[in-house]
């Protein structure tokens, strides 16, 4: 793995359970997927997604919330009733083009590689940028794939003096990673949705998002030196959690590069 400067030391992710994370970054609070509800069912197409536990704390919990990086808005183990919620209280939600239409004037969709440039806090020189690159939310091309499970955005963090970060969203395709790498490596933190889920009746049971070994190998493709993995407890539907995620990393000689973040 390649060296990356001092300034890329690494910045506390809080993680509160499924997608969801809260981290700063020049100087704004940025949180990926907001799924605060309590345990229970949630009726979806074709199936019904079942929360096993709650989340690691509360929107109370968050303190100033300047942008949501929402992946998707369509499923609730992405985005559920009290995430909605919050949306209204932000004043910035980066998402996919279909969900800036449905969300409302302080949501923004980004197409893949179309950036937004934000106004940064912490009186560093520049913006934060921050760039809605490929995902595909399941096997094969995305043609296919989007029809059923529907339209996904992943999202890489830069600016001047800053880590280059990547937020991967529901993304099951490792060529995607590659062509982010292509543009982006080396990312010093990726967030990497994991959780291998996986329904009977969709795509005859393939992953929708990265399993666990392919987690390591989209941290070995886009040259990370630190990956926190999220999406993968919380949720009936993830085959895969914490212990296949750490082992698959140490498989891969990776172990040193996972950080499960911080839990309350």
């Amino acid at each position: 793995m390649s060296s990356l400067p001092q300034q890329s030391a690494s910045f506390p992710v809080r993680v509160f359970g499924g997608p969801t994370a809260l981290f700063e970054y020049g100087g704004l609070s940025f949180l990926t997927d907001p799924t605060f509800d309590g345990p229970g069912d949630h009726p979806a197409p074709a199936t019904v997604l079942t929360k096993t536990a709650a989340a690691d704390g509360s929107p109370d919990d968050l303190g100033r919330v300047d942008v949501v990086l929402l992946s998707h808005d369509e499923h609730a183990d992405n985005l559920d009733t009290s995430g909605r919620a919050l949306l209204a209280d932000v004043p910035l939600t980066l998402t996919t083009p279909g969900g800036g239409g449905r969300l409302g004037v302080t949501a923004t969709g980004l197409a893949d590689w179309q950036s937004v440039e934000l106004e940064r806090r912490d009186g560093g020189p520049g913006t934060v940028t921050v760039t809605g690159v490929p995902a595909i939310h399941g096997p094969g091309p995305r043609e296919e794939v989007e029809p059923i499970t529907g339209q996904v955005v992943g999202f890489v963090l830069t600016g001047e003096g800053l880590p280059t970060v990547y937020v991967s969203g529901d993304n099951a395709s490792l060529d995607a990673v590659r062509e982010i790498a292509a543009r982006f490596a080396p990312v010093d933190t990726a967030l990497l949705f994991a959780g291998a889920p996986r329904f009977a009746q969709i795509f005859d049971g393939e992953v929708l998002v990265l399993d666990s070994a392919q987690a390591a190998r989209a941290a070995r493709i886009l040259d990370a030196r630190r990956v926190v993995p999220v999406h993968y407890d919380s949720w009936a539907h993830f085959t895969e959690g914490r212990e296949e995620l750490a082992a698959a990393f140490a498989a891969a000689g990776l172990a040193d590069r996972v950080d499960f973040g911080v839990r309350s």
